[in-house]
């Protein structure tokens, strides 16, 4: 029975895991802080809405222009949120390709764990059969003819 083999490259492995972890736990923060800044806009395009539908018709000059004031205001904060969400939709993409890479190089460092463990149970195996057919020659007499 072979030995069990071993992976030099184990620490790296177990290394490239967790760094691998670290990235999908920052895709998963910059998902969740994207998810909550689209509400928050929404938020603010439905306080436009309903700012909106309440018109300025009979107001007083001073009504009016508070009015005015705060449908600016708005605007603003949408305009801020826009730029906001667009930063946190660029930090996400890039979270999400750190991952995809980190995910690869662990993956490549795997692949190449399994086809030389293959490598190394297939040499031992064939060590094992050449041993069992020089016992079996130095064991078999030729009979006399």
């Amino acid at each position: 029975m072979p030995r069990p083999y071993h992976f030099e490259l184990e620490k790296v492995l177990d290394f490239r895991k967790q760094v691998e972890e670290q990235a999908r736990l920052a895709l998963a923060q910059a998902l969740v802080l994207h998810a909550d800044h689209q509400k928050v806009v929404r938020e603010i395009e439905t306080k436009i809405q309903i700012h909106q539908k309440n018109k300025y018709e009979k107001l007083s000059a001073d009504d009016m222009w508070l009015w005015r004031q705060y449908d600016d205001a708005l605007k603003k904060d949408l305009q801020a949120s826009h730029v906001r969400l667009r930063q946190l939709a660029l930090n996400l993409q890039k979270c999400r390709t750190e991952a995809i890479k980190k995910s690869k190089d662990r993956k490549l460092l795997e692949k190449l764990k399994e086809n030389q463990a293959k490598k190394y149970y297939e040499e031992e195996n064939l060590k094992e059969q050449k041993e069992y057919d020089e016992m079996a020659t130095l064991r078999f007499k030729a009979k006399d003819f």
